[in-house]
């Protein structure tokens, strides 16, 4: 499905959409190897790749892992209250959280205010791993593993399958390679199954660990470093 480029760009956490179009102009953007300067023009995010380059003047990049509570919106703008916002403000630099958790979903969040890193952990194309660890209120049976399993459409378009695996009598561990809509929620309707507990453990090599709810961890260079091999690979 086509997108505006500056509305991808400001989901991804580069800047808001005005921003991004700003960006846009400057000429910082380029789709498939191609520059492009023209407002409104639409990419694919499954297939098209788009570049943030860097800006003339030096900017201080800064990645952290956060443990995002149950209870927060990740959005940065809109009605619903309350924000992570009120809560990475006290960060020493402005950074925004990379892809969504639902209100009542906790876990690992990526912040970071450095585009192009925020484009290898969300675009489909480096199929990052997101690892989750799911408490139902239901035993879990072979035949809830078997549904779980099974592909279905979001919005038209096919999931991809997804790692289930039973990890206690009322605990699932599920790794996604995409971020669709409720994904996992979508998954445990499927199976009759209803979620007590939601919680991302881990986003391609950089895990939650033992970080406290509402805590800050700056990425490490290993992580950090794994991230740019990935990118160059898909360069």
């Amino acid at each position: 499905m086509q997108v505006r480029l500056h509305k991808y760009l400001a989901s991804t956490g580069l800047a808001s959409r005005r921003k991004c179009e700003e960006y846009i102009k400057e000429g910082l953007i380029k789709v498939n190897g191609k520059v492009v300067k023209e407002m409104g023009i639409k990419i694919d995010p499954d297939n098209d790749k788009v570049e943030v380059l860097p800006k003339a003047k030096e900017e201080k990049f800064a990645y952290y892992a956060f443990h995002k509570p149950v209870g927060y919106v990740c959005s940065v703008t809109g009605p619903e209250e309350p924000k992570i916002t009120e809560l990475i403000k006290v960060l020493p630099e402005k950074v925004f959280p990379i892809g969504r958790l639902d209100k009542m979903t906790s876990g690992l969040l990526i912040l970071t205010n450095d585009g192009r890193f925020a484009y290898t952990l969300t675009s489909p194309l480096f199929e990052k791993e997101k690892e989750y660890l799911v408490k139902v209120r239901e035993k879990i049976t072979p035949a809830a593993l078997t549904e779980l399993s099974r592909t279905f459409f979001i919005k038209w378009r096919e999931t991809m399958p997804a790692q289930v695996e039973k990890a206690g009598p009322h605990l699932l561990r599920i790794i996604l390679k995409e971020g669709r809509n409720r994904q996992i929620r979508r998954m445990c309707d499927n199976a009759k199954l209803h979620i007590e507990r939601l919680k991302r453990v881990r986003i391609g090599n950089i895990e939650l660990r033992d970080l406290p709810v509402k805590g800050f961890r700056q990425l490490t260079n290993k992580e950090m470093a794994e991230q740019r091999l990935n990118s160059l690979r898909h360069s």
